[in-house]
């Protein structure tokens, strides 16, 4: 029997492209040898990650497949995303195209320039309502592993606020959810101020926030499920691209924040300047596809295509196995993500 590999998951946001990260959990759910330990979720990592934790708690594993099927079937609007398979003939790409250049989303854009959502008056809802209040927060807030945290970002002073335990219901998945030029921002009491508090989208200022999984209790191993693509070759010369690569820098820039620290506290372990008591010794794994990522646009974050939210779950899929493969071998040894040479 193979040994027990317990890991910690980061879980980035990054709207309807958060399908990949399903595609990505329900693969690694089907290892036995796998064990999740902590779950740190912003945005839709945050809604993968609330999915999760639920079904794990009244299901087990296939209680956690079940649930995050049934997050995506709500997102996507439909009971069967095979509902989508007329449109497979375009690709993934092509549809990723058609969708930011039609008029509606043209329109929709331009009105978000112009307009904050608190000039819709009696127009405006949050549509992230419906879908969060179906939670079972009992089973979401449970004291039992996985462990569960999730992060937003308070808006008087720009600092993140992390979830966890009984503080996390409707509210905290969409304040974490919360892009301020589409939602009202979420407004609930913060006992850590002990004040009424203004929240916005997490990926702000932890896209996602790994500190809260350096607690001791939990295992040196953090896999990021990474959708927000690092790096891409080509300059952006249309104003769509220019924006979309503004979001994709300023949502990975405090992730990459967070790496240099640990590659930089991982040196001084090496060194022997301090201990491994003094300080927590973490492994960095990641899966990601920044091929597919870089090829579709902010639109289809945007907009929850069934077929896109498909192509997406079956491609977070496929880098699951490409990950189980390799580099799951590395959980318990040493990070599989070179840290220093990403930062050279």
């Amino acid at each position: 029997m193979a040994q027990t590999k317990k890991i910690n998951l980061g879980l980035q946001g990054g709207g309807a492209h958060g399908a990949f990260t399903w595609g990505v959990l329900d693969r690694l759910l089907q290892e036995e040898d796998l064990e999740i330990s902590g779950i740190s979720g912003t945005s839709a990592g945050a809604l993968n990650g609330a999915a999760l934790k639920a079904g794990m708690v009244s299901g087990g594993r296939e209680g956690a497949r079940e649930n995050l099927e049934w997050l995506w079937m709500q997102v996507a609007g439909v009971s069967d995303l095979r509902m989508g398979d007329w449109m497979a003939p375009f690709g993934l790409q092509a549809l990723s195209k058609q969708l930011e250049y039609s008029l509606p989303v043209i329109m929709g854009n331009a009105v978000t320039r112009l307009m904050s959502p608190y000039d819709y008056g009696a127009l405006y809802s949050n549509p992230l309502k419906d879908i969060v209040e179906k939670f079972n927060y009992d089973r979401v807030c449970d004291h039992h592993a996985p462990l569960f945290y999730v992060g937003a970002t308070r808006v008087r002073n720009g600092k993140i606020r992390i979830f966890e335990g009984d503080e996390i219901g409707p509210d905290a998945l969409m304040a974490s959810a919360c892009l301020p030029t589409v939602f009202k921002a979420i407004e609930m009491f913060d006992k850590t101020t002990g004040r009424d508090e203004a929240f916005w989208d997490g990926g702000f200022t932890g896209n996602p926030a790994l500190f809260p999984l350096f607690n001791p209790k939990l295992p040196a191993d953090i896999v990021i499920i990474n959708i927000n693509p690092l790096e891409r070759d080509e300059i952006p010369t249309k104003p769509a691209e220019i924006q979309n690569r503004i979001n994709e820098i300023s949502f990975n820039s405090s992730l990459l924040r967070e790496l240099r620290a640990i590659d930089f506290v991982q040196r001084l372990i090496e060194e022997g300047t301090v201990t491994s008591h003094e300080m927590h010794r973490v492994r960095i794994h990641m899966i990601s596809d920044d091929v597919l990522m870089s090829k579709l646009s902010a639109t289809t974050k945007m907009v929850a295509n069934p077929h896109v939210i498909s192509q997406l779950k079956d491609a977070g899929t496929a880098a699951a196995e490409e990950f189980l493969r390799g580099d799951v071998d590395n959980i318990g040894r040493k990070s599989s993500v070179d840290l220093r040479a990403m930062f050279s």
